[in-house]
């Protein structure tokens, strides 16, 4: 069995490290100091696959032990604070597995720590204050790149569905494919993803903004099924509301630079015009200024 420690542990670390610990795993949670203060001791999981249980959980400040797998699961704007509790000397040949938003954590990951393998985590999940895990989708799925074999093991025997790919570069982009055109609408409109979908403008931002993260996909070799997508994108549930969209709400920064930034960027660097994408960033920063 491998020793476990989770950095950022919100809504996706904490639920993934209270289900190793439930199975048995040794975990340990890497949390701000000022956040350690106020940390119950264990964790309160309510999920729709998972069940409800409750589990005790150590958590520091600094990693003062060896782990086998380190988690990095805080949200992209919170990554540069997160890593000082876990230098590369602790780290040392542990592997470092990120479940982020975005694409380009993956590179600075590696310019810090010796071996990075590359995850896509798919699921609804948030933690609140008190530390009680809402896991709410049918499902829990975590696509790992090349070197997770034994990580994945690790999920399974903790009930979450893991499987292993040889592509690293289209778990990610099919990951942002997936969140993006979502986060960006529900975000630039501040309502759920029914709200889009039902009004015409707003649908045709969301197809849009679709097209465009395929096209930028493929143009970087990773071929996206749209079809497919887009029955995804129909069958999330009406009432959801992005991650993104409730950061935006609550007067925290976004992560438009991981979510719209490669898009942005890739797109110019291979002549792909990305033109709803824009205005849909320069939507949200609108809604980001009204708030604050």
């Amino acid at each position: 069995m491998l020793r476990h420690a989770v950095l950022g542990p919100g809504g996706i670390g904490a639920l993934v490290g209270a289900a190793l610990a439930r199975a048995g795993r040794e975990i340990v949670f890497l949390v701000r100091a000022e956040s350690l203060r106020s940390y119950p001791g264990r964790v309160q999981v309510e999920s729709a696959v998972l069940g409800s249980f409750a589990v005790a959980i150590d958590a520091e400040s600094q990693l003062s032990r060896e782990v086998d797998v380190l988690w990095v699961t805080p949200k992209a704007t919170g990554l540069d604070a997160a890593l000082v509790l876990a230098t590369p000397g602790q780290i040392g040949g542990a592997a470092v597995v990120p479940l982020m938003n975005g694409i380009d954590h993956v590179a600075q990951l590696r310019s810090r720590y010796e071996h990075v393998v590359a995850g896509a985590m798919h699921v609804e999940s948030e933690r609140g204050t008190d530390w009680v895990v809402l896991q709410k989708t049918p499902f829990i799925r975590v696509e790992l790149g090349p070197g997770g074999e034994e990580i994945a093991e690790e999920l399974r025997a903790a009930g979450i569905d893991a499987t292993l790919r040889e592509d690293e570069v289209g778990v990610l982009w099919e990951k942002l494919a997936l969140l993006a055109p979502v986060a960006l609408t529900t975000s630039a409109l501040g309502g759920p993803i029914g709200d889009v979908r039902g009004d015409p403008w707003w649908r045709a931002r969301l197809e849009g903004a679709r097209a465009e993260v395929v096209a930028v996909a493929s143009a970087e070799g990773v071929v996206i099924d749209e079809d497919a997508l887009r029955s995804l994108h129909a069958k999330v549930p009406v009432a959801t509301q992005s991650s993104m969209q409730k950061d935006v709400a609550a007067g925290r920064e976004p992560e438009l630079a991981a979510i719209a930034g490669p898009i942005l960027r890739v797109g110019a660097l291979h002549g792909v015009e990305v033109p709803v994408t824009r205005e849909l960033v320069s939507l949200v920063e609108q809604r980001v200024d009204a708030v604050r």
